[in-house]
């Protein structure tokens, strides 16, 4: 039997990269159904979030200074981190909700996934170089699509979070299982040692410093925004709808801005390989914060205006995710793009840590609307960024 092809082998990457990261956001979809079980402070809330961060900057910065995705074979390394991310995720089932033990969970399986995300973009971009920016656009979408499923397990599950809990493990352990059939591409490149001072590459090169600096203020909106843009919508809707409608409806618009990125995040990839990805990178940033701007304007407001801006921002807020990264692709040495890659997420999500643990205690002190205001800011840093690496064209 031949190997798969580029076609099929990008098909099951994407299927695998979206069952696997389906984990991700796992605690914001059951945290409604944990606290009608058990009382929790507002930080352990924010750490069932946060945790999942925080490990996956430790993986990805051990990963990235050991060359993992570079000195091994990509494939070996998603799979088992995949599947040891689902066995960990199903310990939140012994656990009592918002313990310590939760939040390593939450912890170990955010390091796990270092080795699926980052891992699964330098399989991709292996396989081509003039629609890079697709490629790694159809792969950021499909990690958008899985951080979308655990709201759409949620409200399948009826009502029972353990329900959405042990779905995620079998999707993710399915992802783990099946991404060994991919095959990799004719641009795949394999450092023949271990080089500590790639990290330094980051630095010195200057087009790469620049797509980093977008990328970290893409960062300090987005995963604020997708971990609690379902509380913050419920508190929106509560003002027009009774208590039970309005976190229906807001699962139900977490789901959909979320999964509207994955579509963008594909169409905006293929944009990119004809009009550039820095361009697109701009374009995307200058909507999604205009979104946080009006969201916050329109708080509490008619839900069909808080649900069409909030689609909108998700939509926009995800497609220059990947143009980063393929950034990074491009202006790296072959054998250094996965590490290179590595360390740019592990950078942009140590400052979600920060953004996803504070943003609820922000909220109780000024309220959502000034709260999402400032998640603004990052998008300004990012347009800036992108314009002084356009000026160097």
């Amino acid at each position: 039997m031949s190997a798969p092809g580029k076609g099929l082998s990008l098909a099951v990457l994407l299927v695998a990269e979206c069952f696997a990261m389906s984990l991700w956001f796992v605690s914001a979809a059951i945290l409604p159904g944990m606290l009608a079980e058990s009382a929790m402070s507002p930080f352990r809330q924010a750490a069932l979030s946060s945790g999942v961060q925080a490990g996956f900057v430790a993986g990805a910065l051990v990963s990235a200074v050991l060359g993992v995705p570079d000195r091994f074979d990509p494939r070996r390394v998603l799979g088992s981190a995949a599947i040891l991310a689902g066995a960990v995720n199903l310990t939140l089932l012994v656990s009592v909700p918002g313990s310590g033990a939760a939040i390593l969970a939450r912890f170990l399986t955010g390091a796990l996934l270092a080795g699926v995300y980052p891992v699964g973009m330098k399989i991709a971009v292996g396989w081509g170089q003039r629609d890079r920016g697709f490629l790694v656009g159809a792969l950021v979408g499909s990690l958008i699509l899985g951080s979308a499923l655990p709201h759409i397990f949620a409200l399948t599950g009826t009502g029972d979070w353990r329900f959405t809990v042990t779905l995620a493990s079998a999707a993710a352990v399915a992802g783990g299982l099946i991404s060994q059939i991919v095959s990799l591409g004719p641009h795949h490149a394999q450092a023949v040692r271990f080089d500590p001072r790639v990290v330094l590459t980051a630095w010195t090169n200057r087009r790469v410093r620049l797509a980093y600096a977008g990328y970290l203020g893409h960062m300090w909106e987005l995963y604020s925004m997708w971990a609690w843009v379902a509380v913050a919508s419920a508190v929106s809707y509560r003002a027009s709808l009774a208590e039970n409608d309005a976190v229906r409806l807001a699962s139900i618009t977490a789901f959909c801005a979320i999964a509207s990125g994955a579509v963008m995040s594909v169409l905006a990839g293929k944009s990119a390989d004809r009009i550039g990805k820095a361009d697109v990178a701009l374009y995307a940033m200058a909507v999604s914060g205009t979104c946080a701007v009006l969201t916050a304007l329109t708080f509490g407001g008619p839900v069909w205006i808080t649900f069409a801006i909030v689609l909108l921002w998700g939509a926009s807020i995800s497609p220059d995710s990947a143009q980063f990264s393929a950034l990074v692709a491009d202006n790296a040495p072959p054998d250094q793009a996965g590490s290179l890659m590595t360390l740019q997420t592990a950078l942009g999500f140590a400052l979600t840590f920060v953004t996803v643990q504070v943003t609820p205690m922000f909220a109780a002190w000024w309220g959502w609307p000034a709260v999402l205001a400032v998640l603004a800011l990052g998008p300004a840093f990012g347009i800036v960024a992108m314009m002084r690496l356009k000026a160097m064209d």
